[in-house]
Parts: C-alpha cells; structure tokens; sequence
C-alpha cells in the first residue's frame, strides 16, 4: 500500500510540475555585461522578474525588460508547419547523435527559432521534460504539430534505450513525407491557378470589356454572328447575375468541403473519384503506397508492434480509400493472417508491392523491404509530376485560348464582316 501510495503522489508531483508550465511571454531586454559592453536579446519567461534572475545568473546587470507587443490580428509568430517539425527532428537527432543533453538540445535548437510560436512551444516541452516527464509525454502537450504515429515512434526509441537512433529515423521520414506532399501540391497548383486566372481574365472581359463593344454593335446596327451574340447574352447575364456566379462558385467550392468533412461516405466517394483520373490518380496512388511503405518500415524498424503500427500507417496515407484498407489489413493481421495476405486481399497494391513484402517476411527484413518499396514509388512519383506538368502545358494552352481568344476572335468577328462590306 505504501508503494502505491508512493507511486500516487509521485505521479500526481509530476502531472503539478507540468500543469505548472503556462504559455510563455515572450520579453525584449537590454542588459550590460560584466565589460559595460550594451547587450539586447529575447527570452521568454512567465514574467518579468524571471528574465532579471536568468540575466543576473549569466553575470549581466539589466537595464530594461518589456514584453513584447502583440499583434493586431492573431497570436504572435507564424504557424507551426510540418516542414519546422521536419528541420527540428532533425536537429534534435543530431544533436542527441553528437552525445548533447536532451535538455541542453531543445535549449539550443530553441534560441535559434525565428518562429515565436514554435520557440514557445520548445521552451514548454524542454521545461515539461526537467520536471520529470517523458519526450513521449511532454511532446502529447502538442498533437497537432507531434502526432500519434511520431509520438508512437519517439516512445518506442525511449522503451528501447535508442532514442537517438530512432529520432534519426524519425527525421529521415518526415522529411520524406514533405518532399512528397511537396510534389503533390506542385502537381495540383499550377493547373489551378492558370485555370482561376483564365475564369478571372474572362469575367473581366464579360463585365467591363464586352459591354463597351455591345454599345458600339447597337449603334452600328448590324447584325452580329452567333458566336457574338453569344458572348453578348453571356456578358449581360453576368452584369446582371454576377453575384449569383460568385455565389454558386464560392458555395459549391465550401459545399464540397463541408461534405467530405461531416460525410465519410461523400469524403469516399470524391477520395475513389480523384484516384480514379488519369494521370493525377495514378500520382495520388503511388503516393500513398509510398507513404505506407515507408511509415510502415520506420514503425516496424523502431519497435513498434505491427497491429499496434497500423492505425497510425492508415492516417498517414492521405487517401481514405486506402486508409480503409489498412485498417482492415490490421484486422485480418490481428487474427494470424500475414501482411502479404492481407494487403492482397485490397487489391489496391501492385503485385511488386505485395511480392516484396512477401519476401521481407519470410526473410525477416520486412522493414528493408519496405524502404526499398517506399523509395521506387517516391521517385515514381516525382517522374509522374515532371510528366504532368509536360502533359498540361498544351492542354493549359487550349483551354486559354477556347476561353479567352474565342472571346476576343466572337468579338471581332462583326468588325471583320464590316470591314468587309466597305
């Protein structure tokens, strides 16, 4: 009974400590060395007083200790982006690699943040981490920027006694993982773009350019061609309905978001749409097999039980449907079927896919295999995107010319029939 007791109040010390570290504020101070030499820095502290004490303690007389001003919209510093997760994994695992404490490593890593946000948060993990608590536990502080699979992963390097090791891995794979959605949004975003440009460009045209050319028809009173007459009667309904475009487009555009937010069943359907177009559906599905292979191999590498290593792979994907499949994959491994076994019965992996993990099982180098998967498909990938952009620039072409220069061609088209009646 003592030791429970004992085990009680310890925990219960330990949960204070960390409910003890609030957001801290961040301070601008002056301060004179021990040479009277001027020095200016940042620190954040709970208060004042705190940044005095830390001053004096490194031999500077303080001068002046401000907090520093908010700004006018939103909290202070940018969000945190998984790309800063990224470079901090990998500093932190060099750093650990190198034999630097892991306290005196968030420190480090910590001063040199430009991002006042992230710097924040490091502070508050490095000060949860000297009151007793976990990596694992004081990084649970943040799941949105720390997720499950990367907590997963840093708990099992803990287990483990290779901490260093796995955030390594850890490293390795999330800047993987941002190289790929880095392809995937550069495959997506040049296409829409040129697309809301030529829309733009073509209401434009329809609302202050065709009416100026409407006017002189009618005053010229010849007859116009059909084509003409059509951009005309599109140019007036616009003049008079343009907020009801608008309105369609913006409302359609946040329809189809909500709907694949509160609808799984919608947020299937459009997920098996996009993996079904040409070109863009075969770069969304290699890129979700590659993001399994490797999650799968770094979890599977770093200790993490198989079933248990699932959940965490199925949300790792980015595709639903595959998602999906995963976990029903972790169910049937659940009960004794093998991995090989499981992922066929999807049939959403390539034979390769499926062969190869085949052979990793029976060797027992399932996460070599993995990582050799994981790296095909990631530059079959980065060939699909260079291919797409090839294949969208004539089709980009056409469709600006169909919008814009038959346009501008229906509108010249009376001048020309004029002109050649004269």
């Amino acid at each position: 009974m003592a030791t429970v007791s004992a085990l009680k109040q310890d925990a219960r010390q330990r949960g204070a400590a960390r409910a003890t570290v609030s957001q801290l504020t961040m301070y601008d101070w002056v301060a004179l060395d021990k040479r009277g030499k001027r020095m200016k820095g940042e620190m954040p502290a709970k208060n004042a007083s705190l940044v005095k004490a830390e001053l004096r303690r490194q031999g500077m007389n303080p001068q002046t200790v401000r907090e520093r001003a908010k700004p006018l919209f939103g909290a202070s510093g940018s969000s945190v982006s998984a790309r800063d997760v990224a470079i901090f994994s990998r500093q932190i695992a060099t750093m650990m690699a190198s034999g630097v404490p892991m306290v005196q490593a968030f420190e480090i890593i910590a001063d040199g943040q430009k991002n006042v946000r992230f710097k924040n948060m490091l502070v508050d993990v490095k000060q949860t981490i000297e009151g007793g608590a976990a990596l694992h536990e004081a990084l649970g502080k943040y799941p949105v920027q720390f997720d499950e699979l990367y907590r997963n992963l840093v708990h099992a390097g803990e287990s483990a006694g290779v901490l260093d090791t796995v955030l390594d891995t850890v490293a390795t794979y999330k800047e993987r993982m941002e190289a790929i959605k880095s392809k995937i949004k550069k495959a997506l975003f040049y296409p829409v773009m040129v697309l809301a440009v030529a829309l733009l460009v073509s209401m434009i045209l329809l609302l202050f350019v065709v009416p100026v050319f409407e006017t002189t028809f009618r005053d010229a009173g010849a007859e116009l061609p059909a084509p003409t007459q059509f951009v005309i009667s599109a140019s007036q309904f616009m003049q008079h309905n343009w907020y009801i475009v608008i309105g369609l487009i913006v409302g359609s555009i946040v329809a189809v978001v909500m709907a694949k937010k509160r609808s799984q069943k919608f947020a299937h359907f459009m997920d098996r749409v996009m993996l079904k177009l040409p070109v863009m559906g075969n770069i969304l599905r290699q890129s979700a097999i590659a993001r399994f292979a490797r999650t799968l191999g770094v979890t599977f590498r770093a200790g993490v039980p198989l079933v248990e290593a699932m959940e965490a792979v199925a949300g790792a994907t980015g595709s639903i449907v595959y998602g999906d499949a995963i976990r029903q994959m972790r169910d049937d491994v659940a009960v004794g079927h093998q991995l090989q076994l499981a992922m066929r019965q999807t049939g959403l992996f390539p034979n390769m896919v499926v062969q190869m993990t085949a052979i990793g099982e029976e060797s027992g180098a399932l996460d070599n295999m993995l990582f050799k998967v994981a790296e095909f498909y990631e530059e079959e990938v980065s060939n699909q995107v260079d291919t797409l952009s090839t294949l969208l620039e004539p089709m980009i072409m056409v469709i600006l010319g169909v919008l814009v220069g038959g346009m501008v061609i229906s509108l010249y088209l009376p001048i020309f029939k004029l002109a050649g009646t004269v």
